[in-house]
């Protein structure tokens, strides 16, 4: 099964905000595990979350992984990132989509705090 990772980012009115969601994307892509690696924006950027779908699905993908590049669950993941996932669903009904757990409570998020704190130092 061809699936394909959707990378999904609030989205900022400043393109180089936007460019953090791009510079992962290119990492995953030249890791070469996942054939299909799209972005997508909640708000303020594009492509928005249809449209960066519908890329992976026209990318030949019969899967798609919604990966919310958010450090929290809140009311964006929770909801917004749901009612997402089932509108893409609706549209493209021969593919599955599926919604992965937001950054967040990932043990390696830690030791990326911790070496933020000690470049902070010098």
């Amino acid at each position: 099964m061809r699936t394909a990772l959707l990378l999904i980012a609030h989205g900022s009115r400043r393109a180089e905000a936007n460019a953090d969601l791009e510079f992962v994307a290119a990492a995953l892509r030249e890791r070469g595990r996942h054939p299909v690696v799209k972005v997508s924006y909640l708000e303020l950027a594009e492509p928005n979350i249809e449209g960066g779908g519908a890329q992976c699905v026209a990318a030949g993908a019969e899967e798609v992984i919604l990966l919310p590049y958010f450090l929290s669950p809140g009311i964006h993941v929770a909801e917004d990132l749901t009612a997402a996932r089932a509108a893409l669903a609706a549209q493209f009904p021969r593919v599955r989509f599926v919604l992965a757990e937001p950054l967040g409570r990932h043990p390696l998020l830690i030791d990326v705090v911790e070496q933020r704190a000690r470049e902070a130092l010098g």
